[in-house]
């Protein structure tokens, strides 16, 4: 799997307690806000809308306060003043980082994110200085379980997937597709295994591997990014090892 999928198997398994669990249903409840102001509040016509909900679905957030966050956006309401901005930066190494933000109030925002880059040995970069290293892609995980994992990717492949990944340590398949035929896609495989997430993501064109010290660095500073209320989402070009995800998981 890709390392933005290994480290959302790790996030998903460290967001199990009660506090954590409030914070990710604050932030979903953020991205379907946002995309329900930009498109409408109907997931069936306003597909940004439909993946934040899925994502919330997936994540079990109570459906009362999907709907919530959904009349929030489609009502225009003077508490809406969140908007996304993707900041861009470096970590150990010279590890290229992006970080999706959702904020009321750049000025916050920007300075933690600054400080905890700096924090950590890396740094804040101008607009446009990592970006060109990640390809926006749709990202399917499903699990196999009985199923042979090498015809599920040639049915992903025959539904229009553009790359296909296999991680035989756990059955896991990851699909990429363009944006344009994620859901085409997924709707082609969900009756084929279970799907885990389906979602757009920040994908490296190639990855960097770090030494162990400089990478574990950085999967704490990734760690450190995600826990910041402002921050929806990060994306690196990390190697991740499955050695770094065991050390991570401890």
């Amino acid at each position: 799997m890709s390392g933005h999928s290994k480290w959302a198997t790790i996030r998903r398994s460290k967001a199990a307690n009660d506090a954590k669990r409030g914070q990710l249903f604050t932030k979903l409840g953020r991205a379907i806000t946002i995309a329900a102001r930009e498109g409408g509040g109907d997931p069936e016509t306003n597909f940004k809308l439909r993946l934040a909900v899925q994502k919330a679905r997936e994540s079990n957030m109570p459906m009362d306060n999907v709907e919530r966050a959904i009349q929030r956006g489609a009502g225009g309401g003077e508490d809406d003043n969140y908007e996304e901005i993707m900041y861009e930066g470096y970590g150990p190494g010279g590890l290229a980082i992006l970080i999706q933000v959702a904020t009321d109030n750049r000025r916050r925002t920007v300075a933690e994110v600054r400080s905890t880059l700096t924090r950590a040995g890396g740094s804040l970069g101008a607009t446009g200085c990592v970006a060109w290293q990640f390809e926006s892609k749709g990202v399917i995980l499903l699990d196999a379980q009985d199923k042979d994992p090498e015809e599920l990717a040639l049915l992903a492949i025959d539904a229009g997937a553009e790359d296909v990944d296999i991680d035989d340590t756990d059955g896991r398949v990851e699909v990429r597709t363009e944006l344009t035929l994620l859901q085409i896609v997924k709707d082609a495989l969900e009756n084929e295994a279970p799907i885990i997430s389906a979602e757009v993501s920040m994908i490296p064109k190639t990855v960097l591997a770090l030494d162990e010290k400089d990478a574990l660095r950085s999967m704490r500073l990734m760690e450190q990014l995600e826990e910041l209320d402002d921050v929806q989402d990060v994306y690196t070009n990390l190697d991740i090892s499955d050695e770094l995800i065991a050390q991570m998981s401890d």
